[in-house]
């Protein structure tokens, strides 16, 4: 339905211009055409991206001096397909075998194949050509996908780490599992395993995980809602508590409760009939499109960019046939059903009912632009 894919830079509609509580602005509907030509490389930039193999610091600054614009973050479903389709494309214009395939991809020498790099890069116009590089390789690495960790495998991965210290591709060759899902094991699920709790929190981990999130983030100069390494939170909270545990309940709970100081804040329809009519204001081909980090603003940023992915998610399988729409059309029936709200602050309605929306586990909000380690705010 749409061909062109959204700006990079989303700017969805303010919660005041949904809600008619702005005196100076009106909402009229979506407002795609926003900063158009702002978010949209010349042809010069695709190639440049195509072609130039620039590193981070490199990329933010041409940004910045330049105007480059270019998409970082995890691939949505198009790209995936894009790239995938590129990549067959390639092998049939080549009459490549499977074997010459893999070499182009992982070749034995550090000389990379330039052509197919670039050719691959050019069906997703929006990328650098580093971050294809990096996508295209996790996704045919052949220790990839292999299922649950054994205790045996732990035990190698401690061995490995114990000798080889962090250094994960060697790690990896050792261990025989990737070197990334080393390094995300070890550090989500083996370091502190033995005194780490599980479960509900005490209150006393509540207070000491709001006092740590504040000297990093507001005693700093910034806010509560900054980014920041989750590793090292899991550090100073003693590793009783892993990165992903100190993440969930930070972005998903104590930080929301910070904001509606200090109540537990309640979704209601008035939020989910601002949720979606953003959503509609970004005109996304498909949800993985998203850049969710965007939607809140100063007139409503109680909720997690965690938290409104996951409520979207639940919203979207409330909709009858939803796995054969568009995703317009299911917003489209989501704003009606979703428009009859008490607008007093405070009084959201809200139904009764047994239903669940989607645990975090079932949320992939990790950020695969990289193969650095970065764990930031949204990371896993």
């Amino acid at each position: 339905m749409l061909q062109a894919p959204p700006p990079v830079r989303q700017v969805p509609v303010s919660a005041g211009k949904i809600l008619n509580t702005k005196p100076t602005e009106t909402f009229s509907g979506p407002t795609y055409e926003h900063d158009v030509i702002e978010n949209y490389n010349t042809e010069e930039d695709a190639v440049l991206l195509s072609t130039k193999w620039l590193s981070t610091s490199q990329l933010i600054e041409l940004s910045k001096t330049q105007g480059l614009v270019y998409k970082k973050g995890k691939f949505s479903t198009i790209e995936e397909q894009q790239v995938n389709n590129a990549i067959q494309q390639y092998v049939t214009d080549k009459q490549l075998t499977p074997e010459q395939l893999n070499e182009a991809i992982f070749p034995q020498t550090k000389e990379r194949d330039a052509q197919f790099w670039s050719e691959i890069t050019k069906a997703v116009p929006q990328r650098p050509i580093i971050s294809v590089y990096h996508y295209v390789r996790r996704k045919h690495h052949p220790l990839k996908a292999q299922g649950k960790w054994l205790p045996a495998e732990d035990l190698k991965l401690q061995e490995a780490v114990a000798s080889l210290g962090q250094a994960w591709e060697k790690v990896s060759l050792l261990v025989g599992r990737r070197a990334a899902d080393c390094r995300d094991r070890w550090r989500n699920h083996l370091v502190g395993r033995d005194i780490r709790s599980n479960g509900a929190w005490t209150k006393e981990e509540e207070e000491e995980l709001t006092r740590i999130m504040e000297e990093m983030t507001v005693k700093r100069g910034g806010t509560t809602d900054d980014d920041v390494f989750w590793g090292a939170v899991s550090d100073l909270m003693g590793n009783r508590r892993n990165r992903q545990q100190c993440r969930v309940k930070w972005l998903d709970d104590l930080n929301q409760r910070a904001k509606a100081k200090g109540e537990k804040p309640r979704w209601g329809n008035q939020d989910s009939y601002i949720l979606v009519h953003k959503l509609d204001s970004l005109r996304v081909r498909d949800d993985t499109e998203i850049d969710w980090k965007t939607l809140p603003d100063e007139d409503w940023n109680i909720w997690s960019a965690h938290l409104l992915q996951r409520r979207w998610l639940s919203m979207k399988k409330s909709v009858k046939g939803y796995e054969e729409m568009h995703i317009q059309e299911i917003i489209e029936i989501l704003k009606a059903k979703k428009a009859d709200f008490d607008s007093t602050p405070g009084k959201a309605k809200r139904k009764s009912s047994s239903k669940k929306y989607p645990s975090a586990e079932m949320v992939d909000s990790s950020d695969e632009d990289s193969e650095d380690g970065n764990d930031k705010a949204g990371k896993d």
